[in-house]
Protein backbone atom coordinates (compact mmCIF):
# COMPACT_ATOMS: atom_id res chain seq x y z
CA UNK A 1 0.00 0.00 0.00
CA UNK A 2 1.08 3.63 -0.97
CA UNK A 3 -0.29 6.99 0.32
CA UNK A 4 0.64 10.23 -0.21
CA UNK A 5 0.71 12.87 2.29
CA UNK A 6 0.96 16.88 2.68
CA UNK A 7 4.13 17.28 4.18
CA UNK A 8 2.50 20.03 6.47
CA UNK A 9 -0.09 17.84 8.23
CA UNK A 10 1.21 17.45 11.94
CA UNK A 11 1.11 14.21 13.98
CA UNK A 12 1.17 12.16 10.77
CA UNK A 13 4.68 11.25 10.47
CA UNK A 14 5.51 7.19 11.54
CA UNK A 15 1.31 7.12 11.97
CA UNK A 16 0.95 4.71 8.55
CA UNK A 17 4.69 3.82 8.04
CA UNK A 18 4.34 -0.02 9.77
CA UNK A 19 1.30 -0.60 7.27
CA UNK A 20 2.45 1.67 3.91
CA UNK A 21 5.11 3.54 2.50
CA UNK A 22 4.30 6.80 2.93
CA UNK A 23 5.51 9.78 0.81
CA UNK A 24 5.29 13.55 1.93
CA UNK A 25 5.28 16.05 -0.37
CA UNK A 26 4.66 19.78 -0.49
CA UNK A 27 0.90 19.80 -0.76
CA UNK A 28 0.30 22.35 -3.80
CA UNK A 29 3.22 20.59 -5.37
CA UNK A 30 1.47 16.99 -5.24
CA UNK A 31 0.97 16.22 -9.57
CA UNK A 32 -0.33 13.18 -11.01
CA UNK A 33 3.22 11.63 -11.64
CA UNK A 34 3.46 11.85 -7.54
CA UNK A 35 -0.40 9.95 -6.96
CA UNK A 36 0.27 7.26 -10.15
CA UNK A 37 0.70 4.46 -8.15
CA UNK A 38 -0.72 5.38 -4.18
CA UNK A 39 -3.57 3.83 -3.10
CA UNK A 40 -5.00 7.16 -1.17
CA UNK A 41 -4.31 10.50 -0.72
CA UNK A 42 -4.18 12.64 2.77
CA UNK A 43 -4.05 16.33 1.97
CA UNK A 44 -5.19 19.69 3.20
CA UNK A 45 -7.01 22.57 1.15
CA UNK A 46 -3.61 23.45 -1.02
CA UNK A 47 -4.07 19.99 -2.87
CA UNK A 48 -6.85 20.43 -5.40
CA UNK A 49 -8.18 17.14 -5.80
CA UNK A 50 -10.15 16.18 -8.95
CA UNK A 51 -9.66 14.50 -12.45
CA UNK A 52 -6.68 16.59 -13.18
CA UNK A 53 -4.78 15.28 -10.68
CA UNK A 54 -6.35 11.78 -9.94
CA UNK A 55 -7.64 10.23 -13.36
CA UNK A 56 -5.40 7.26 -14.47
CA UNK A 57 -3.88 7.04 -10.80
CA UNK A 58 -4.10 4.02 -8.43
CA UNK A 59 -5.77 6.26 -5.57
CA UNK A 60 -9.57 5.07 -3.95
CA UNK A 61 -9.29 7.03 -1.08
CA UNK A 62 -8.89 10.62 -0.26
CA UNK A 63 -9.02 11.84 3.68
CA UNK A 64 -8.45 15.70 3.58
CA UNK A 65 -7.86 16.38 7.44
CA UNK A 66 -9.74 19.78 7.24
CA UNK A 67 -12.62 21.01 8.40
CA UNK A 68 -13.60 22.60 4.55
CA UNK A 69 -13.26 20.65 1.22
CA UNK A 70 -13.35 23.01 -1.97
CA UNK A 71 -10.16 21.59 -3.02
CA UNK A 72 -12.43 18.61 -3.23
CA UNK A 73 -14.29 18.25 -6.20
CA UNK A 74 -16.83 15.52 -5.17
CA UNK A 75 -18.65 14.57 -8.61
CA UNK A 76 -15.19 13.96 -10.41
CA UNK A 77 -14.26 11.81 -7.55
CA UNK A 78 -17.70 9.90 -8.06
CA UNK A 79 -17.55 9.59 -11.86
CA UNK A 80 -13.53 7.71 -10.95
CA UNK A 81 -14.82 5.55 -8.31
CA UNK A 82 -12.84 7.02 -5.49
CA UNK A 83 -14.29 7.72 -1.88
CA UNK A 84 -13.23 10.99 0.52
CA UNK A 85 -13.65 12.18 3.48
CA UNK A 86 -13.43 15.41 5.31
CA UNK A 87 -12.81 16.55 9.09
CA UNK A 88 -16.27 18.42 9.57
CA UNK A 89 -16.09 20.45 12.77
CA UNK A 90 -12.17 19.49 13.58
CA UNK A 91 -11.32 23.24 14.21
CA UNK A 92 -14.76 25.01 15.22
CA UNK A 93 -12.93 25.88 19.00
CA UNK A 94 -9.89 27.00 16.67
CA UNK A 95 -11.58 29.38 15.07
CA UNK A 96 -13.84 30.24 17.78
CA UNK A 97 -10.85 31.44 19.56
CA UNK A 98 -9.62 33.74 16.82
CA UNK A 99 -13.19 35.63 16.66
CA UNK A 100 -12.56 36.11 20.27
CA UNK A 101 -9.29 37.48 20.41
CA UNK A 102 -10.23 39.50 17.04
CA UNK A 103 -13.58 40.85 18.40
CA UNK A 104 -12.24 41.97 21.55
CA UNK A 105 -9.52 43.43 19.82
CA UNK A 106 -11.59 45.87 17.34
CA UNK A 107 -11.62 48.26 20.45
CA UNK A 108 -15.33 48.83 20.85
CA UNK A 109 -17.88 47.91 23.83
CA UNK A 110 -19.17 44.97 22.83
CA UNK A 111 -21.87 43.94 26.00
CA UNK A 112 -25.16 44.59 24.57
CA UNK A 113 -24.10 44.88 20.65
CA UNK A 114 -25.82 42.70 18.44
CA UNK A 115 -23.51 39.82 16.60
CA UNK A 116 -24.83 38.55 13.25
CA UNK A 117 -23.36 35.24 12.70
CA UNK A 118 -23.88 34.07 8.91
CA UNK A 119 -23.61 30.28 8.74
CA UNK A 120 -23.92 28.81 11.89
CA UNK A 121 -22.88 24.98 11.24
CA UNK A 122 -20.04 23.51 13.58
CA UNK A 123 -18.18 27.01 13.52
CA UNK A 124 -21.13 28.74 13.26
CA UNK A 125 -22.56 27.57 16.31
CA UNK A 126 -19.81 28.65 18.79
CA UNK A 127 -19.61 31.76 17.38
CA UNK A 128 -22.76 32.50 18.53
CA UNK A 129 -21.68 30.79 22.18
CA UNK A 130 -19.10 33.28 21.69
CA UNK A 131 -21.35 36.13 20.92
CA UNK A 132 -23.11 35.28 23.91
CA UNK A 133 -20.07 34.88 26.22
CA UNK A 134 -19.11 38.32 25.31
CA UNK A 135 -22.73 39.60 26.17
CA UNK A 136 -23.96 40.19 22.66
CA UNK A 137 -27.32 40.17 21.60
CA UNK A 138 -27.01 36.98 18.34
CA UNK A 139 -28.52 37.10 15.41
CA UNK A 140 -27.96 33.95 13.15
CA UNK A 141 -28.70 33.27 9.36
CA UNK A 142 -28.32 30.22 8.18
CA UNK A 143 -30.95 28.99 5.28
CA UNK A 144 -30.29 25.71 4.61
CA UNK A 145 -30.70 24.92 8.41
CA UNK A 146 -33.64 27.46 8.08
CA UNK A 147 -35.43 25.06 5.10
CA UNK A 148 -34.87 22.20 6.89
CA UNK A 149 -35.62 22.57 10.71
CA UNK A 150 -37.54 25.59 10.43
CA UNK A 151 -37.48 29.44 10.24
CA UNK A 152 -37.63 29.60 14.25
CA UNK A 153 -33.93 31.04 15.26
CA UNK A 154 -32.96 32.01 11.90
CA UNK A 155 -33.43 35.31 10.76
CA UNK A 156 -32.62 36.99 6.93
CA UNK A 157 -29.31 38.30 5.76
CA UNK A 158 -31.87 41.67 5.25
CA UNK A 159 -32.01 41.79 9.09
CA UNK A 160 -28.27 41.08 9.43
CA UNK A 161 -27.30 44.05 7.80
CA UNK A 162 -30.15 46.10 9.50
CA UNK A 163 -29.64 45.78 13.32
CA UNK A 164 -25.93 44.21 13.18
CA UNK A 165 -23.04 46.14 15.02
CA UNK A 166 -20.72 43.29 14.27
CA UNK A 167 -20.85 40.44 11.45
CA UNK A 168 -19.22 37.36 11.24
CA UNK A 169 -18.81 34.48 8.51
CA UNK A 170 -18.84 30.90 8.70
CA UNK A 171 -20.45 29.74 5.40
CA UNK A 172 -18.29 27.11 2.96
CA UNK A 173 -17.73 28.46 -0.63
CA UNK A 174 -21.04 27.68 -2.97
CA UNK A 175 -20.89 28.87 -6.33
CA UNK A 176 -23.75 28.22 -7.47
CA UNK A 177 -27.60 26.60 -6.38
CA UNK A 178 -30.07 28.07 -4.02
CA UNK A 179 -28.20 29.62 -1.44
CA UNK A 180 -24.87 30.46 -2.95
CA UNK A 181 -22.31 32.38 -0.76
CA UNK A 182 -19.71 33.81 -3.43
CA UNK A 183 -20.13 37.26 -2.82
CA UNK A 184 -22.79 36.83 0.28
CA UNK A 185 -21.67 40.39 1.41
CA UNK A 186 -21.59 42.89 -1.52
CA UNK A 187 -22.18 46.51 -2.18
CA UNK A 188 -25.76 45.61 -1.90
CA UNK A 189 -24.89 44.50 1.94
CA UNK A 190 -22.70 46.74 3.00
CA UNK A 191 -24.96 49.64 1.94
CA UNK A 192 -28.25 48.68 3.99
CA UNK A 193 -25.64 47.54 6.65
CA UNK A 194 -25.49 50.19 10.33
CA UNK A 195 -22.59 52.88 10.14
CA UNK A 196 -19.70 51.65 11.81
CA UNK A 197 -19.91 48.00 11.44
CA UNK A 198 -17.69 45.30 12.46
CA UNK A 199 -16.42 42.77 10.41
CA UNK A 200 -14.69 39.42 10.76
CA UNK A 201 -14.11 36.76 8.29
CA UNK A 202 -12.56 33.65 8.80
CA UNK A 203 -15.00 31.87 6.64
CA UNK A 204 -14.17 31.79 2.57
CA UNK A 205 -12.46 34.91 0.92
CA UNK A 206 -14.94 34.67 -2.02
CA UNK A 207 -17.18 35.12 0.46
CA UNK A 208 -17.22 38.93 0.50
CA UNK A 209 -16.77 41.24 -2.21
CA UNK A 210 -13.21 42.63 -1.57
CA UNK A 211 -14.37 45.85 -3.89
CA UNK A 212 -17.11 46.59 -2.41
CA UNK A 213 -15.39 46.10 1.45
CA UNK A 214 -12.74 48.40 0.57
CA UNK A 215 -15.06 51.09 -0.78
CA UNK A 216 -17.16 50.65 2.60
CA UNK A 217 -13.90 50.88 4.91
CA UNK A 218 -13.41 53.97 2.69
CA UNK A 219 -16.94 55.55 3.45
CA UNK A 220 -16.57 54.81 6.64
CA UNK A 221 -19.27 52.15 6.77
CA UNK A 222 -17.47 49.20 8.27
CA UNK A 223 -15.09 50.71 10.65
CA UNK A 224 -13.24 47.57 12.09
CA UNK A 225 -12.13 44.63 9.83
CA UNK A 226 -10.81 41.02 10.84
CA UNK A 227 -9.57 39.19 7.29
CA UNK A 228 -8.18 35.68 7.67
CA UNK A 229 -9.26 34.50 4.58
CA UNK A 230 -8.69 36.23 1.23
CA UNK A 231 -9.53 36.02 -2.73
CA UNK A 232 -6.82 34.82 -4.45
CA UNK A 233 -4.76 33.25 -1.98
CA UNK A 234 -1.74 33.35 -1.34
CA UNK A 235 -1.56 36.77 -3.98
CA UNK A 236 -3.58 38.56 -1.32
CA UNK A 237 -5.30 42.17 -2.26
CA UNK A 238 -2.98 44.20 -0.59
CA UNK A 239 -5.03 47.44 -0.14
CA UNK A 240 -7.27 45.51 1.44
CA UNK A 241 -4.97 43.91 4.27
CA UNK A 242 -3.44 47.59 4.49
CA UNK A 243 -7.27 48.99 5.58
CA UNK A 244 -8.17 45.96 7.64
CA UNK A 245 -7.42 46.20 11.68
CA UNK A 246 -6.18 42.64 11.46
CA UNK A 247 -4.93 40.61 8.68
CA UNK A 248 -3.62 36.79 9.01
CA UNK A 249 -3.15 34.26 6.32
CA UNK A 250 -5.56 31.69 6.64
CA UNK A 251 -4.66 30.64 10.06
CA UNK A 252 -7.73 30.99 12.35
CA UNK A 253 -8.46 27.24 12.09
CA UNK A 254 -4.93 26.70 13.19
CA UNK A 255 -4.59 25.58 16.98
CA UNK A 256 -2.55 22.82 17.77
CA UNK A 257 -5.87 20.78 18.97
CA UNK A 258 -7.86 21.51 15.77
CA UNK A 259 -4.62 20.23 13.41
CA UNK A 260 -4.82 17.11 15.38
CA UNK A 261 -8.63 16.33 15.40
CA UNK A 262 -8.07 17.04 11.61
CA UNK A 263 -5.11 14.60 11.25
CA UNK A 264 -6.99 12.34 13.84
CA UNK A 265 -10.07 12.17 11.59
CA UNK A 266 -8.05 11.68 8.51
CA UNK A 267 -5.89 8.33 10.05
CA UNK A 268 -9.13 7.07 10.87
CA UNK A 269 -10.84 7.49 7.84
CA UNK A 270 -8.01 5.81 5.76
CA UNK A 271 -7.86 3.22 8.60
CA UNK A 272 -11.70 2.34 8.05
CA UNK A 273 -11.88 2.44 4.42
CA UNK A 274 -8.64 -0.05 3.95
CA UNK A 275 -9.17 -1.72 7.41
CA UNK A 276 -6.31 -1.11 8.82
CA UNK A 277 -7.64 -2.11 12.38
CA UNK A 278 -4.36 -0.74 14.74
CA UNK A 279 -5.97 2.78 13.39
CA UNK A 280 -9.37 2.92 13.81
CA UNK A 281 -9.58 4.60 16.94
CA UNK A 282 -5.72 6.48 16.82
CA UNK A 283 -5.55 9.82 18.22
CA UNK A 284 -2.90 12.68 17.85
CA UNK A 285 -2.31 13.99 20.71
CA UNK A 286 -1.13 17.84 21.08
CA UNK A 287 2.18 18.93 23.26
CA UNK A 288 1.50 21.55 25.99
CA UNK A 289 1.87 24.95 25.33
CA UNK A 290 4.37 27.05 24.43
CA UNK A 291 3.36 29.62 27.21
CA UNK A 292 2.52 29.64 30.50
CA UNK A 293 -0.61 27.67 31.48
CA UNK A 294 -0.86 29.54 34.54
CA UNK A 295 -2.62 33.12 33.44
CA UNK A 296 -3.45 35.50 36.28
CA UNK A 297 -6.31 37.96 35.85
CA UNK A 298 -6.87 41.43 36.64
CA UNK A 299 -9.79 41.88 38.44
CA UNK A 300 -8.85 45.85 38.05
CA UNK A 301 -8.59 45.65 34.47
CA UNK A 302 -11.63 46.21 32.21
CA UNK A 303 -13.32 43.54 31.60
CA UNK A 304 -13.48 43.34 27.45
CA UNK A 305 -9.51 44.50 27.50
CA UNK A 306 -8.54 41.93 30.43
CA UNK A 307 -10.42 39.14 27.96
CA UNK A 308 -8.67 40.05 25.11
CA UNK A 309 -5.27 40.18 26.73
CA UNK A 310 -5.87 36.44 27.92
CA UNK A 311 -7.27 35.43 24.68
CA UNK A 312 -4.05 36.40 23.04
CA UNK A 313 -1.99 34.57 25.68
CA UNK A 314 -3.06 31.71 23.87
CA UNK A 315 -3.16 33.04 20.16
CA UNK A 316 -1.05 35.85 19.45
CA UNK A 317 -3.35 37.92 17.17
CA UNK A 318 -1.23 41.17 16.91
CA UNK A 319 1.91 39.10 15.72
CA UNK A 320 0.16 37.29 13.37
CA UNK A 321 -0.97 40.11 11.99
CA UNK A 322 1.63 42.19 12.18
CA UNK A 323 3.80 39.54 10.21
CA UNK A 324 1.60 39.47 7.15
CA UNK A 325 1.00 43.02 6.98
CA UNK A 326 4.93 43.66 6.92
CA UNK A 327 5.46 40.60 4.47
CA UNK A 328 1.77 40.03 2.72
CA UNK A 329 4.77 38.01 -0.03
CA UNK A 330 5.08 35.25 3.33
CA UNK A 331 1.99 33.86 3.02
CA UNK A 332 2.19 30.67 2.28
CA UNK A 333 5.34 30.50 4.42
CA UNK A 334 3.75 32.02 7.82
CA UNK A 335 0.75 29.78 7.10
CA UNK A 336 2.39 26.62 6.72
CA UNK A 337 4.99 27.57 10.04
CA UNK A 338 2.02 28.84 11.90
CA UNK A 339 3.73 28.82 15.77
CA UNK A 340 1.48 25.94 17.51
CA UNK A 341 -0.86 26.68 19.69
CA UNK A 342 -3.45 25.33 22.49
CA UNK A 343 -7.15 26.13 22.73
CA UNK A 344 -8.54 28.19 25.99
CA UNK A 345 -9.26 24.54 27.60
CA UNK A 346 -5.64 24.40 28.16
CA UNK A 347 -5.06 26.92 30.16
CA UNK A 348 -6.06 27.56 33.83
CA UNK A 349 -7.22 31.40 35.20
CA UNK A 350 -7.15 32.11 38.79
CA UNK A 351 -8.01 35.89 39.73
CA UNK A 352 -10.65 38.65 38.37
CA UNK A 353 -14.01 39.85 38.89
CA UNK A 354 -16.79 37.50 38.80
CA UNK A 355 -18.04 38.97 35.30
CA UNK A 356 -14.80 38.27 34.01
CA UNK A 357 -14.62 34.82 35.17
CA UNK A 358 -17.81 33.89 34.03
CA UNK A 359 -16.97 35.27 30.52
CA UNK A 360 -14.17 33.41 30.67
CA UNK A 361 -15.89 29.90 31.26
CA UNK A 362 -18.33 30.83 28.39
CA UNK A 363 -14.82 31.28 26.44
CA UNK A 364 -13.43 27.83 27.21
CA UNK A 365 -10.83 28.68 29.92
CA UNK A 366 -10.27 26.11 32.99
CA UNK A 367 -11.09 28.56 36.32
CA UNK A 368 -9.32 27.37 39.21
CA UNK A 369 -8.80 29.71 42.62
CA UNK A 370 -5.52 30.96 43.44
Amino acid sequence: MKIVADDKIPFLRGVFEPFAEVVYLKGAAISSADVADADALIVRTRTKCGAALLRGSRVRFVATATIGYDHIDAAELAALGIDWRSAPGCNAASVAQYLAAVLTGFGVPLAGKTLGVIGVGNVGKLAVKVGEALGMRVLANDPPRADAEGEAGFVSLARIAAEADLVTLHVPKIAEGKYPTVKLLDENFFAAAKDGLCLVNAARGEAVDGAALKAAIDSGKVAHAAIDVWENEPDIDLELLKLCDFGTPHIAGYSTDGKANGTTAAVRAVAEFFGIAELESFRAVPPPPANPVGIVADEHAPVEREIHRIVCHTFDLHRASGDLKSDPAGFERQRGNAPLRREPFAYRVSGGSAELRRKLGALGFKLVRE
